[in-house]
């Protein structure tokens, strides 16, 4: 698999966000796990019928999020559950990944393999940084390792570099070139820059300079919406969550009529690139 294949040829691919409700043993699961996936579900049927290029399906309800030390099993078993379910619904052509908060990305593999997707979004591929959660430490090496071992080297590996809600004064001498650069070394399918925290944007010059410096894909992670789309126009692809939610917020439901808004800007820029 390569990123060409998972999108194709078309310019600026779109990238939107199921937050799946909070999961089983977690502080705000709501007793119910049909209605969970019931309502992911209705995330792709909304998705599929606004022809988004991909989705990743995320785990961001279950605040406070653990380590990947601290199994979770039902965790897992859920996420797979609910990947199959909305991988039976969008078409062929639209691209699937998955995150596991926070940091499990030897499971997210797992999952992906499982419920054939197409990719992962990856924390602490390279350089260790303190997360909300703790101290993350690279996983490039064992995360490679699995997965060739299990087979799925199909499976691309999206990076997340000096990643948000996180501090990096561990790797203050190292920069978000020479990171990046890191990532690509150890075999990363592509980068992902974000702001701070979610719905922050990313810093557009770093975009720039990054494009000027590597080869693989490098992906905007978070903060687009309809005023700062045009900044990121070179970027190999958006991942959107807050923007397509009512009011802005990633915890609301998906507000078509601003999916609508945003997407016909994304058509009109896909026009002069």
């Amino acid at each position: 698999m390569s990123f060409k294949k998972l999108f194709g040829n078309k310019k600026l691919p779109i990238i939107g966000m199921i937050h799946v409700g909070a999961l089983p043993g977690t502080p705000y699961y709501g007793k119910s796990f049909e209605a969970v996936v019931h309502k992911a579900c209705q995330d792709a049927h909304i998705y599929k019928k606004h022809n988004i290029d991909g989705v990743i399906v995320e785990n961001m309800h279950d605040i406070p999020y653990v380590k990947s030390n601290h199994y979770e099993p039902e965790i897992i078993a859920s996420m797979t559950r609910l990947c199959s379910e909305i991988k039976q619904i969008l078409p062929k052509t639209t691209s699937c990944g998955i995150q596991i908060l926070a940091g499990k990305n030897i499971e997210a593999l797992a999952v992906a393999k499982i419920a054939n997707l197409q990719f992962i979004r990856c924390e602490g591929f390279v350089f260790g940084h303190v997360a909300d959660e703790g101290y993350i430490d690279a996983c490039a090496g064992p995360l490679l390792r699995y997965r060739s071992k299990i087979d799925a080297q199909n499976i691309l590996i999206f990076a997340d570099i000096k990643k948000k809600h996180s501090s990096h004064a561990i790797t203050n001498d190292v920069n978000i070139i020479e990171t990046a650069k890191a990532a690509d070394f150890f075999k990363a399918d592509g980068v992902i820059i974000t702001g701070k925290g979610t719905g922050d944007p990313a810093n557009d010059n770093e975009l720039q300079q990054l494009k000027e410096n590597l080869k693989i894909p490098v992906l905007i992670g978070s903060g687009i919406d309809y005023e700062n789309l045009h900044k990121f126009q070179t970027a190999d692809a958006l991942i959107v969550g807050s923007t397509f939610k009512k009011d802005g917020k990633w915890e609301n439901d998906i507000c078509e009529e601003r999916l609508t808004h945003f997407l016909e800007k994304v058509y009109a820029i896909r026009e002069k690139i």
